[in-house]
């Protein structure tokens, strides 16, 4: 379902942190099919994957990416041994205002992989952007545009900073993480679950 040609030839950019952006990432003839078995999620926030699993073939993509061509790939591009680390997979379904302020991702995180599942984006906001530092959302080096099938993944450093305008709505994405070891899976998927519980009781939350 993933195109690891296409990410093999996406250049590494290395300023301001390492990045790669690749359009198409899901071969267009599964697109579709995964497109409408994405979860439905209609709160904000990041979800673990096993409490919104999708339908059989987005089952699939999800084993794929966390697979080892997939893995073998990432540890290439970005010259990385990721072999013992272990993978984190979350979603999120909506966006709200709180969305897409400035930061780095925490230094559990090695890589991080963005994959968006939007049918269309046509919104200013919700547009991810690699910043150059961490206070200007106007100085970046490189915007994503979220439609469905485009991946970025990026190093986690001290200056992966990243961070997109606020969005209202839908905006449907799938992350997934190496991190350091298995106590940062269990400690973050605790975190999510008890988050999402809360919005639960408290919409306004």
């Amino acid at each position: 379902m993933i195109d690891l040609a296409r990410l093999e030839a996406a250049p590494l950019q290395r300023e301001p942190f390492e990045f790669v952006v690749v359009e198409e990432f899901i071969r267009r003839e599964h697109l579709p099919g995964l497109l409408a078995e994405f979860p439905q999620i209609d709160r904000h926030g990041s979800f673990p994957l096993d409490e919104h699993p999708g339908g059989p073939s987005f089952q699939r993509l999800a084993a794929e990416l966390c697979g080892p061509e997939l893995r073998e790939a990432i540890e290439g591009k970005f010259a990385l041994d990721l072999s013992n680390r272990p993978t984190m997979i979350t979603l999120r379904g909506v966006g709200d205002r709180k969305d897409g302020r400035i930061h780095t991702d925490s230094d559990t995180k090695i890589v991080t992989l963005l994959l968006y599942m939007n049918a269309a984006w046509d919104q200013e906001g919700g547009r991810l952007r690699l910043l150059r530092g961490p206070d200007d959302l106007d100085d970046f080096a490189a915007e994503v545009t979220p439609l469905g099938g485009t991946m970025v993944a990026f190093r986690r450093s001290e200056r992966s900073f990243h961070g997109h305008y606020p969005h209202l709505g839908p905006r449907r994405s799938l992350q997934l993480n190496w991190v350091v070891d298995e106590g940062v899976v269990r400690r973050e998927l605790g975190r999510h679950r008890w988050s999402a519980r809360l919005k639960a009781l408290n919409p306004f939350h």
